[in-house]
């Protein structure tokens, strides 16, 4: 299915839970939801510039971010206003779930950085996950989280292996 289709809106709000509460939220254009993929395109939703030191997000930057229902995982890439490939930045998450015009994803603390010519791939943030409690609260969705983080690094690494628009 394509967003023109008359049964899917045309703006989905992005919501990003994080510990049971909402980090953020922010209206995306959909793009394409096929029933597994929930693709959305959605400007830089933060406040001002946020450099992370391998790269910095601001204002004007353009997410491509890609969902999935049946995977651990969200994959967005990001460009610049003039459309220049930065990289992807990805978020190990529960399986997106899409509620009418509603796109809620709960993020499990793991990220991934990988650089627009794959140079660069990075492992963010597992001291907040073992920090979290997730493997003592929910082993299976810990052992789901470690196994998306490594799917993704081994993406990472192939040629076509991140989606890219």
């Amino acid at each position: 299915m394509s967003a023109n289709s008359p049964e899917l809106p045309q703006r989905v709000e992005v919501v990003l839970l994080k510990a049971g509460r909402t980090k953020i939220r922010y209206a995306a254009e959909l793009l394409t939801d096929d029933g597994t993929r929930v693709t959305v395109r959605a400007p830089w939703a933060g406040e001002g510039v946020r450099d992370f030191g391998f790269v910095r997000f601001e204002p004007g930057d353009v997410f491509t971010e890609h969902y999935w229902r049946d995977r651990w995982y969200a994959v967005k890439e990001v460009r610049t206003a003039s459309g220049t490939l930065k990289g992807w930045y990805c978020d190990i998450t529960r399986p997106a779930t899409l509620n009418g015009a509603e796109l809620v994803v709960e993020d499990l603390d793991l990220d991934l950085w990988v650089s627009a010519d794959r140079e660069e791939v990075l492992r963010l943030d597992e001291d907040e996950f073992e920090e979290s409690g997730l493997r003592e609260r929910d082993p299976e969705a810990a052992a789901s989280a470690m196994t998306a983080l490594d799917e993704l690094e081994a993406l990472a690494h192939t040629s076509h292996g991140l989606p890219s628009s």
